[in-house]
C-alpha cells in the first residue's frame, strides 16, 4: 500500500514539474474513453437520474463526485487489494438492504404535497443518501477494476483523472435526464416507478450475495 502512495504521488510530482504531458494526457483521454463506455446505462447512472427526478440535482451530482472521487482513489492507491478486504456476499448483502430500503421508502411516498417537501429536503441528506448508495453499490464493481488494471500500467494521476471525470459525465448526463422526466410524469407515479427500480436492484443483489455465497 505504501509503495502504491509512493508510485501514485511520484506521477503527480512528475506532471507538476514539467513531467511527460503527452502522455498524461493520452492516459487520462484512454481512461475517459473506457470508463464512460461501461458506465452508460450502467447502474450508477440510472441512480443518480432516479434520486435526480426526485430530488435536487446539485447535492446528488456532489455526492456522486464525492463517492467516485473516494472509489476511484482506493482503487489506484490500494489495488486489487481493496477488493479482498470484504466477501463478496457482505457487498452484496449490503447493497441489497440499501437498495430495499430506498425502494420501499420511494413506494411509500406520498402523493398530496410531496413536491414541496422533496424540494425543501436538507442538501446534506440527498448529498450524504447518494454517496452512500453509489460507494456501496459500485465498490468492486467492474469500473473499479478497470481503475485498478489501468492504474497498474499507466500513470495513475491520469487514470484517476480520467475515470473520474467520466463517471461525472454519466452521472450530469443521468442527472439531466432525471430531471427531464421529472417535468413530464406525475410525481406519485415517478415515486412507485423508483421504488420498483430500487427493489429490482435490490433483488439483483441479493440472489448475487446468495451466489457468492454459496460459492465461497
Amino acid at each position: 500500500m505504501d509503495s502504491s502512495l509512493q508510485s501514485f504521488l511520484q506521477h503527480f510530482g512528475s506532471l507538476t514539474n514539467g513531467g511527460d504531458i503527452v502522455e498524461f494526457s493520452a492516459t487520462a483521454a484512454t481512461s475517459f474513453a473506457l470508463i464512460a463506455a461501461a458506465e452508460i446505462g450502467d447502474k450508477s447512472q440510472l441512480v443518480c437520474m432516479t434520486l435526480a427526478s426526485r430530488h435536487r440535482p446539485l447535492p446528488v451530482m456532489l455526492g456522486a463526485l464525492a463517492a467516485f472521487a473516494v472509489l476511484n482513489t482506493l482503487a489506484v492507491v490500494f489495488g486489487v487489494a481493496i477488493a479482498s478486504w470484504l466477501p463478496e456476499y457482505v457487498v452484496g448483502l449490503t447493497v441489497a438492504i440499501l437498495f430495499a430500503v430506498f425502494g420501499i421508502q420511494a413506494l411509500r411516498a406520498g402523493d398530496d404535497g410531496d413536491d414541496e417537501e422533496l424540494e425543501e429536503k436538507s442538501g446534506h441528506n440527498i448529498f450524504f443518501t447518494t454517496f452512500v448508495l453509489l460507494t456501496v453499490a459500485e465498490f468492486g464493481d467492474k469500473t473499479q477494476l478497470a481503475v485498478v488494471a489501468l492504474s497498474s500500467t499507466h500513470v495513475p494521476a491520469a487514470v484517476w483523472l480520467g475515470a473520474t471525470v467520466a463517471l461525472a459525465a454519466t452521472s450530469a448526463l443521468g442527472i439531466v435526464a432525471g430531471r427531464t422526466i421529472l417535468q413530464r410524469i406525475p410525481l406519485v407515479l415517478l415515486h412507485r416507478l423508483s421504488g420498483a427500480f430500487f427493489l429490482f436492484l435490490a433483488i439483483i443483489a441479493a440472489y448475487q450475495a446468495y451466489r457468492a455465497y454459496s460459492g465461497g
